[in-house]
């Protein structure tokens, strides 16, 4: 049985403020390298590699196998992320924070095995498994909601997403150019980059149990309960939760596909990936950086004017020649920047009392479910031409900003009794 709980959260010393932030950080960038590291590996590995047992297992279409690759990892992410924001309100963020990232060390040294030996099977399954730790990247987000009132909520998230945006730059980076040194040698680094990082957080992050609601707000912990369980029964959290599905079926589109689309238009290698990657994140920063400006007392009007921008960017990249979709391509890193700085903030406000644990690992779940979906579908729409992929994304991304809108106008509307 639940029972609302208005206490502050957990005292942390001054002296442990800034390694708790720099906790916080550290976690969403390297388990962010981890999941975007792969990107400009495995196009070029499947669609210009050489055809062996790795990328013409079973006999299928390396397109198809690119796409089961891709979806290994958010696939486990998607599993882990139902029970690792929830169990973190139960058992403590830091007891679980550095559990997966020790596993996820492991993970990723049974991928780069896989990789050496050119075992497909078990690499698919040591891309799920490892995913199945990165889901603690929720549990990043609601240490920092534990610590962070309304009025630095949606800035605290722009650095939060700052730091992932940094991993999509350092991820690529790292796996196009250290691939040079030998497939496997990418994942090595970033198991070994997880030691240190648990570490930081078994020092910065409190123990005992986890953090309740701020001052002011009410919460209600999740006890370790499924973080959909309020999605069957919040109907305002229902309708959020099949926006943002929408929205990030769109992103994810660009995040998966990117690669292979600059494979097949505009001629790349995993080098040229990986700097194009740096470009788009090098936007995305800036994109951040933004967001902390921008005005914060209509975060859903401005979510929604960003996803429309992101759907044109997407369209783009489905019409455009190569050179002028490049730049697309980079441009895109903005939309995205202040989409993912403003929705987050308003839906850690709007949920509070199902627990932050719960509702940050909610939007995990949709985006790693929104990854397994663009994979699978993008393997066969690749299949045709990657720039249906595109296309479909933006159509996605496009359906999303029409539902913000909406959902932002009924939020301003004013109530029956006070309408002239």
């Amino acid at each position: 049985m639940t029972s609302a709980v208005s206490a502050g959260p957990h005292p942390v010393a001054p002296q442990r403020s800034a390694g708790l932030l720099l906790a916080v950080c550290a976690v969403t960038l390297l388990c962010t390298v981890g999941m975007a590291m792969p990107y400009p590996i495995l196009a070029p590995l499947f669609v210009d590699g050489p055809a062996d047992g790795f990328t013409r297992y079973g006999g299928m279409a390396p397109e198809w196998l690119l796409g089961l690759a891709l979806a290994a990892n958010p696939a486990g992410i998607l599993l882990g992320s139902l029970v690792l924001g929830p169990l973190s309100d139960r058992l403590g963020r830091r007891r679980v924070l550095v559990t997966t990232l020790l596993a996820c060390a492991a993970g990723n040294l049974l991928t780069a095995w896989a990789l050496a030996e050119r075992q497909y099977p078990l690499f698919v399954a040591a891309r799920f498994l490892t995913g199945l730790t990165e889901g603690n990247i929720a549990v990043a987000r609601a240490l920092l909601a534990d610590h962070h009132g309304e009025a630095t909520r949606v800035r605290a998230f722009a650095w939060l997403n700052a730091c992932q945006y940094g991993g999509w730059l350092v991820g690529p980076l790292v796996g196009g150019l250290s691939l040079a040194q030998g497939d496997a040698v990418p994942f090595v680094l970033a198991a070994a980059a997880m030691l240190p990082c648990a570490a930081l957080v078994r020092w910065a992050v409190p123990g005992g149990q986890p953090a309740t609601a701020a001052p002011g707000r009410t919460c209600v912990p999740s006890g370790g309960r499924s973080t959909l369980g309020p999605l069957l029964h919040d109907a305002a959290l229902r309708r959020l939760a099949g926006l943002q599905l929408l929205y990030t079926c769109g992103v994810t589109a660009l995040y998966e596909y990117a690669p292979l689309w600059c494979v097949t238009e505009a001629g790349f290698t995993s080098t040229g990936i990986a700097w194009i990657t740096a470009a788009q994140c090098a936007a995305m920063l800036a994109g951040t950086a933004l967001a902390g400006r921008l005005p914060s007392h209509q975060p859903l009007g401005t979510a929604a004017a960003a996803a429309g921008a992101a759907s044109l960017g997407l369209l783009g990249l489905a019409l455009l020649p190569a050179p002028a979709g490049l730049v697309a391509l980079v441009a895109l890193g903005l939309p995205l920047a202040v989409y993912n700085a403003f929705l987050p903030a308003w839906v850690s406000q709007r949920f509070s009392a199902h627990g932050q644990g719960r509702v940050m690992g909610l939007l995990t779940t949709l985006f790693c479910l929104a990854n397994v979906l663009t994979a699978v579908a993008g393997g066969a729409l690749s299949l045709w031409e990657v720039r249906w992929v595109m296309a479909v994304g933006a159509g996605c991304a496009l359906a999303a900003a029409l539902s913000l809108a909406a959902l932002a106008r009924a939020g301003t509307r004013p109530p029956e009794g006070q309408r002239a």
